[in-house]
């Protein structure tokens, strides 16, 4: 049986966050949660593996602190998941995740779909996906919003600016799914106590192949800031509804955003 490997991210929850009054964020606190872009992902590969009869299966890449993740993720489908562990993925950017993923997705072996978001709901780099499919040598489609098999490859209807565009891509492959494709569900209780009893597997990056040096990230983050918006406080007058909409239409006209 081949594998849906579907890859997450453990990410700061942004409902935790603090502003201080210098406007430098506070993660001290930030509670953990699977990215939210990253679930439509595990949706994804779980609905493609009942289509197909293939395994869909987890894969996150995180400290110990993404140990967190995996009865969540697992109790969203998958039948199984697996997790790169080093601390090194504190200070990870997308070419040391991308490394550190696809040397576990050759260490998993036997898959023939790879789902990523498009990009983790911190930064939205939108460079794993790419990056792991450089690494493994195999086709990625980004921006997907509908899959379907055909036989040896995966067809992906693509969200552009100006349409959309319908592509095939030989199998194995990744693809990068954007949020619309569906609406992942709120685990229910049965789904959480199933996932405790479902495997998972640690890997150290020694097992991978790796050494520290290897997931060295190649940016830094210097700091965080809030970001501020200016308002203008434009009121509107007029006596009727009909003369507040015409003020408001030429006052965007006057903008230059109608």
């Amino acid at each position: 049986m081949s594998r849906i490997i579907a890859c997450y991210k453990w990410v700061a929850d942004e409902a935790d966050l603090k502003i201080n009054p210098d406007m430098s964020v506070d993660l001290s606190k930030a509670k953990g949660k699977i990215s939210d872009y990253d679930k439509n992902a595990i949706e994804a590969a779980v609905q493609m593996a009942k289509i197909t009869g293939d395994e869909a299966v987890t894969l996150t890449y995180g400290s110990k602190k993404a140990k967190l993740s995996l009865k969540d993720a697992l109790s969203r489908g998958p039948a199984e998941g697996f997790w790169v562990n080093s601390e090194k993925a504190e200070q990870a950017d997308g070419a040391a995740s991308s490394k550190a993923l696809a040397a576990a997705i050759n260490k998993i072996g036997d898959y023939q779909l790879i789902i990523c978001a498009e990009g983790a709901s911190d930064t939205f780099a939108r460079q794993v996906g790419p990056s792991v499919a450089a690494r493994l040598g195999i086709p990625c489609v980004s921006s997907a919003i509908k899959l379907e098999f055909c036989e040896n490859e995966v067809k992906v209807s693509r969200k552009l600016e100006n349409g959309i565009e319908i592509v095939a891509a030989q199998l194995p492959a990744v693809v990068c799914i954007l949020p619309e494709i569906n609406r992942p569900p709120i685990p229910g209780l049965k789904a959480v106590l199933d996932a405790g009893k479902k495997p998972t597997r640690e890997y150290k990056i020694e097992e991978l192949g790796l050494v520290e040096s290897d997931l060295s990230a190649r940016t830094e983050t210097i700091e965080f800031k809030a970001y501020v918006m200016n308002r203008k406080n434009i009121v509107l007058d007029g006596e009727t509804a009909a003369d507040q909409v015409k003020a408001l239409v030429g006052s965007l006209k006057k903008e230059g955003i109608i």
